[in-house]
């Protein structure tokens, strides 16, 4: 008889929580028991485990085996637990040393011939080992770039079960041969120019609108038929963002690490995200959920980052109004009957729509002016009132395109000015815990940041006819904001508020 404990962590959205795993060896009929509240992959496990351990040379337990993931009322999903596992229970059954593995952290899934394979969730799972004193953690080769992302993490990459043997036994671990990692990276397949603002021609309207999105990350939508630059200029906004600080681009990496979408070779991601999902995506996609594992949705995974609806009418009423909460928290709440799990959500909103459901525009149209209202309803006008911007593009002519070409400016100027102005709104905003104009409450916003009352007039003019609401005078208010940001002024101005109302209503023109 037998008993030795290692230690994995178990993923409850993206906040890691540690587990004990427990391998008893006793009497009885061979066969292995799992408890503490597996799921079917988990569950799975015992016959990997068996064919991994036999597969590295060892000698599998004779007796019945009782394996306990402990804290029991934790749910564990997933293989990320089979190499803790089967190192206690070669521990229990004494071929390796029980105190050497004891307070080590193993995150790794086994194949049938006993090699270790990525797992989802690795850099949360280090991040929470490491909160709680274990920072010695192995995992396959694949997942140990991730990993090391975490400061004072003492990463042990293993290519299988053999090589953690070996270490364990003080001996060398075998370099990886490139030939055989089948989880060796792979160079990007996306190659060619980046895009870039300039690439949008005869919509001067619209790039400042992008420009202010970012400067103050602003919610834009933008209104216009096919062919005028709708999807260009919302591709481009992630351009003229500001890398992610350390601290976000751990944050968006940890989202996207338990989302399974890492790219092999960039463990951390360092650039404003940027998801765009199919029209037809259901509410689950896309603010996240699952009916067995909760996993994050397009909103998380553009955290830091830009969220673009093209076709925005499309999306089902359902989905679009699900997005309400999210934009004014900055996170998602989901709950199952087995565990409720919060994901961060803090993105930009972007969305796009034609005029009308045949989206030509002019004399071309065929739609009546009720199939036209029709259309635009299916936007919410709660929703529509927390978009800061919106913008209606024109077709252009060839004429403008060409005249537009000396006017174009890179996504590295206006991203400098970008910078700039987000420069100021942190200075002002230091002593406060947000860091962009979008961020700040209205009951703060009024408080510690009063606008003159000159610069007030239009919004207090334009709500008693009933053309604002009070959310929407304090969006148009962060908006002004922004704008004397990007002109470098104190405070704003009367030109500042004129022009925020009509971004915010929609009446801006060229």
């Amino acid at each position: 008889m037998g008993l030795a404990r290692t230690k994995s962590v178990a993923l409850l959205g993206v906040e890691g929580h540690t587990v004990e795993v427990e391998a008893h060896l006793g009497g009885g009929a061979a066969g292995l028991t799992l408890v503490g509240l597996p799921d079917t992959a988990l569950r799975e496990a015992r016959d990997r485990i068996r064919a991994a351990v036999v597969n590295a040379g060892e000698t599998w337990p004779e007796g019945h085996i009782t394996v306990s993931l402990s804290p029991a009322s934790l749910p564990k999903r997933g293989s990320g637990f089979d190499l803790a596992i089967a190192t206690a229970v070669l521990a229990a059954d004494g071929a390796i040393p029980a105190e050497v593995v004891h307070d080590r952290v193993l995150l790794a899934e086994l194949g049938l011939d006993g090699r270790a394979r990525p797992v989802s969730g690795v850099l949360p799972a280090v991040l929470e080992s490491v909160r709680r004193g274990h920072r010695t953690i192995m995992v396959a080769r694949g997942n140990a770039a991730e990993a090391a992302l975490v400061p004072d993490a003492e990463v042990v990459a293993i290519g299988g079960l053999g090589d953690l043997l070996a270490w364990v036994r003080g001996e060398p671990i075998p370099d990886a041969a490139d030939d055989d990692d089948p989880d060796a990276d792979v160079p990007d397949p996306t190659h060619g120019r980046s895009p870039d603002l300039a690439d949008v021609l005869g919509q001067p309207v619209a790039r400042r609108a992008v420009e202010i999105a970012a400067a103050g990350g602003h919610h834009l939508m933008m209104v216009g038929p096919p062919g005028t630059g709708k999807s260009l200029l919302a591709e481009r906004l992630p351009t003229v963002l500001p890398p992610l600080t350390p601290e976000e681009a751990i944050e968006v990496t940890a989202v996207h690490s338990v989302a399974g979408t890492l790219r092999k070779g960039q463990p951390l991601i360092t650039r404003a995200p940027f998801c765009a999902p199919h029209h037809t995506a259901t509410r689950a996609a896309i603010v996240g959920g699952g009916s067995v594992r909760l996993r994050p949705g397009c909103v998380s995974l553009a955290h830091r980052g830009a969220l673009f609806l093209d076709e925005a009418p499309e999306f089902a009423t359902g989905v679009l109004d699900s997005l309400r909460q999210p934009l004014e928290s900055g996170e998602v709440t989901v709950s199952r009957s087995a565990a409720t799990v919060c994901f961060p959500a803090r993105f930009q909103l972007v969305m796009a729509a034609n005029p009308c459901p045949c989206g030509k525009s002019g004399n071309a149209c065929t739609c009546s002016s009720l199939q036209r209202r029709r259309y635009l309803a299916r936007l919410s006008g709660p929703l529509l009132d927390r978009v800061d911007l919106k913008v209606e593009l024109q077709p252009v002519a060839h004429a403008e395109l060409l005249a537009d070409r000396a006017y174009a400016e890179s996504s590295a100027t206006v991203a400098e000015r970008v910078a700039q102005a987000r420069d100021r709104a942190a200075k002002r905003l230091a002593a406060t815990p947000w860091t962009t104009n979008a961020e700040v409450p209205g009951a703060s916003l009024r408080r510690d940041f009063p606008v003159p009352g000159p610069a007030l007039h239009i919004l207090a003019a334009a709500l008693e006819r009933g053309e604002i609401s009070a959310r929407g005078v304090d969006r148009a208010i962060r908006l002004s904001w922004t704008l004397a940001d990007l002109a470098a002024r104190p405070r704003p101005e009367p030109e500042d508020t004129a022009y925020a109302f009509a971004l915010w209503s929609g009446r801006s023109t060229p």
